[in-house]
């Protein structure tokens, strides 16, 4: 599979997803445990290359994020300035 680029990274999610885990003190390990337990199956190091923006975000690991952190899809990827409430 080839992979594709924008603005040089896999995904525009990834500094927001780090600030969301950053504000709810929560490590890398214990998102992807959150991460398992609703049916996304990654380790620590996926967390970690997506935060990198070396790993697309795929669009049930993206909806598994918004169920956790209690945001949007657009809020992730940039579309929405302000966090909802």
């Amino acid at each position: 599979m080839k992979k594709f680029l924008f603005d040089g990274k896999s995904n525009v999610s990834g500094d927001r997803i780090r600030e969301l885990r950053q504000r709810a003190r929560l490590t890398q390990t214990e998102l992807a445990i959150k991460m398992q337990t609703e049916g996304a199956i990654v380790e620590q190091d996926v967390i970690s290359r997506i935060e990198s923006g070396r790993r697309l975000v795929t669009d049930y690991e993206l909806l598994v994020l918004t169920r956790i952190f209690d945001t949007t899809a657009d809020w992730l990827i940039g579309t929405e300035k302000e966090k909802p409430l």
